[in-house]
């Protein structure tokens, strides 16, 4: 049962590290997504690829992997609000899937912050 949850856990962390990398490489085509309601532009796409890094990070390591899998979750949930679902909303019924996968994501991070509850 260890391995099936080590290997769980190796693959979730895998589109974070992705996401996060693709936020520092790939910054000025994502700047776009950031709403125009929000100050710094880019600035917000580079702080998000270190963060999602970082968890990516925490979540190999096993450190401090409980408080980085509620903020990971937290950080879903705003993406859900803040992009994907006005997107929805707007009419772009291919945000949908990207709406959907970040529901997942951050279930499955609240997943692996409960099996961390003591860290």
């Amino acid at each position: 049962m260890k391995n099936i949850k080590t290997i769980g856990r190796y693959l979730f962390t895998i589109p974070f590290a992705m996401l996060g990398l693709m936020h520092l490489f790939k910054a000025s085509d994502m700047a776009g997504m950031v709403p125009s309601f929000i100050p710094g532009g880019v600035l917000w796409v580079y702080v998000i690829g270190l963060a999602l890094i970082a968890a990516s990070v925490s979540f190999v390591i096993q450190k401090h992997t409980y408080l980085a899998a509620l903020l990971t979750a937290a950080l879903m949930i705003v993406f859900v609000f803040t992009v994907y679902l006005p997107q929805v909303l707007g009419g772009n019924q291919m945000a949908m899937g990207a709406l959907l996968k970040e529901i997942g994501l951050a279930g499955g991070a609240l997943l692996l912050a409960s099996n961390y509850q003591q860290d």
